[in-house]
């Protein structure tokens, strides 16, 4: 039975990204002011030198040490090992086990970093390249790997929105619980940086040859990054049996779609616009609550102007505090939603404000302005995380203190 006003709670958080290879040293970067965006190293391609990106700072291998997975599968499924590894243990449910439990995870890239490696060599011989390359492509694959590194089997499923893939695996999680189908979901996404998505977003023309500057007026675009971030959502029946704090509850959440075209956002920014109204209308929260909103914040020309204006239409005076966390991460793509999760109800537990580093001159088209520094010891009650993605899908999630 579906129950509206059921609770449903963060019990375990887990990240991986540029920043930091886990949810302490992320913490740690946000606070100092430390991007993790700079020059390509692991990635072959004719943009090293070129286009910045945020890469994470461990190999295949060592990730392979840190998950138990082997270092031949794709870098997607062991970014996204590597982060769904740590918030299962942080959510400490040990001691409940057996549960009803479940993963809904997302991508966008799935294995497709072995798949070049393969055809690289396949289309100078054709019976050359490893098949073993190619098994793990399509992006479910990811999820049914991690799945079993985790033993996770009463329910799987893989979504792949775009950029709003991970928020929308959340509260697809949320739901799950709140239709008592299940008792625990592991929610969240991964993406790996691919030659294929740094020559598309190129194609595209959407990529800085600089460090982003999310909403500044001279904003050139985004810097693309790798990473994984999933939460562990509970029923509030398993809430009351856990033996560790909580971060918080996901009092929130919608999607929608504004229909406008393919890989822009509506320039009145319709699509968010509904999103965060309708997150709202369900947490039965009003703008005014809202202490702290994770900009999706890419640094495009499009996608910045297009957020605001929904923010613009949807908040008043005094607006809420706000910053993009992609000035330090880059954009994770299918990552993103999952990964900001994590630094929403980390923001809720600690109190603290995150920097929209590099904001120089503030878009003169905007009535506000995002926070440039760390604040520490805030009140910060309800958290808005934004998720846009391409072809409209339009993500918005509301955290909240318990």
């Amino acid at each position: 039975m579906y129950t509206k006003n059921a609770a449903v709670y963060v019990a375990g958080v887990g990240v991986v990204s540029a920043i930091g290879n886990n949810t302490a040293a992320c913490l740690q970067s946000l606070e100092s002011g430390t991007a993790g965006i700079g020059p390509i190293t692991s990635l072959e391609t004719i943009h090293k030198n070129v286009l910045p990106v945020a890469e994470v700072k461990l190999t295949n291998p060592e990730l392979s040490a840190a998950t138990g997975l082997p270092a031949t599968v794709s870098r997607t499924a062991l970014l996204g090992m590597k982060a769904a590894k740590e918030a299962w243990e942080d959510a400490g449910l040990s001691h409940l086990l057996p549960l009803r439990t479940g993963l809904v995870s997302a991508n966008s890239v799935g294995g497709m970093d072995k798949t070049e490696s393969f055809f690289s060599t396949f289309i100078k011989n054709n019976q050359g390249g490893r098949l073993r390359n190619v098994v793990n492509h399509e992006c479910g694959a990811v999820t049914e790997l991690v799945a079993d590194g985790l033993g996770i089997k009463h329910f799987v499923t893989t979504i792949s929105t775009a950029c709003s893939s991970s928020a929308n695996s959340i509260f697809y999680g949320a739901r799950l619980i709140k239709h008592n189908l299940l008792d625990v979901v592991v929610a969240g996404g991964a993406d790996a940086l691919t030659k294929f998505t740094l020559n598309g977003f190129n194609t595209l023309q959407i990529l800085d040859r600089e460090f982003c500057q999310p909403f500044d007026e001279n904003r050139r675009g985004l810097n693309l990054g790798e990473g994984a971030g999933y939460v562990v959502l509970v029923s509030e029946t398993v809430a009351q049996k856990i033996r560790k704090n909580l971060y918080g509850r996901l009092s929130g959440y919608s999607n929608a779609n504004d229909a406008h075209h393919q890989t822009a956002s509506s320039p009145e920014g319709t699509g968010s616009y509904m999103a965060m109204s309708a997150a709202l209308s369900l947490s039965g929260l009003q703008p005014k609550d809202i202490s702290y909103i994770n900009l999706h914040g890419t640094g495009t020309y499009n996608n910045d102007i297009s957020e605001g204006t929904a923010i613009r239409r949807l908040f008043e005076a005094p607006y809420p505090k706000m910053s993009s966390t992609k000035s330090f991460t880059g954009h994770t793509l299918g990552a993103s939603g999952g990964i900001e999760a994590v630094f929403s109800v980390l923001a809720i537990k600690h109190g603290f404000i995150y920097p929209n580093l590099r904001l120089q001159t503030p878009m003169q088209a905007l009535p506000f302005v995002p926070e440039t520094l760390f604040q520490k010891n805030m009140t910060v009650n309800h958290v808005l995380s934004n998720s846009f993605g391409f072809g409209g899908n339009c993500s918005s999630l509301i955290f909240s203190k318990l």
